[in-house]
């Protein structure tokens, strides 16, 4: 029942912005942890920025100050900002929320489909 759609991937050229927007809906008792990933094509998946529930945030150090994540508990939303793209940010972006379905469940991991961000050099 648990659903992660992400939103706002594209192609930009150098030096451009993008938003990236993540909603999630179905059956949530609460969510702690959300985060962004990103996987370029024969690369691993790398972990990119990530916001607790009290709001601290860490990132990538490919991508500190240029990216900025935030959420929206109200409405179990997670955005990603990127300004200053460069060709290396290339990749599918997921959002990924660590989130009890039951007051007595476990703490499981749910993963958008991705979406496609391109940055043309």
């Amino acid at each position: 029942q648990v659903q992660l759609v992400e939103s706002g991937g594209g192609l930009v050229h150098t030096g451009g912005s993008l938003r990236l927007s993540c909603a999630a809906s179905g059956s949530i008792f609460s969510i702690s942890a959300m985060g962004w990933y990103r996987q370029a094509p024969g690369k691993e998946r790398e972990l990119v920025a990530s916001i607790a529930n009290g709001g601290n945030t860490k990132y990538a150090d490919s991508v500190k100050g240029r990216f900025t994540i935030s959420r929206d508990n109200a409405k179990n939303a997670l955005y990603l900002q990127m300004n200053s793209l460069r060709s290396e940010d290339t990749a599918v972006y997921y959002c990924n929320t660590r989130l009890k379905k039951y007051w007595w469940g476990n703490w499981d991991d749910y993963w958008g489909q991705g979406t496609q961000v391109t940055v043309s050099s």
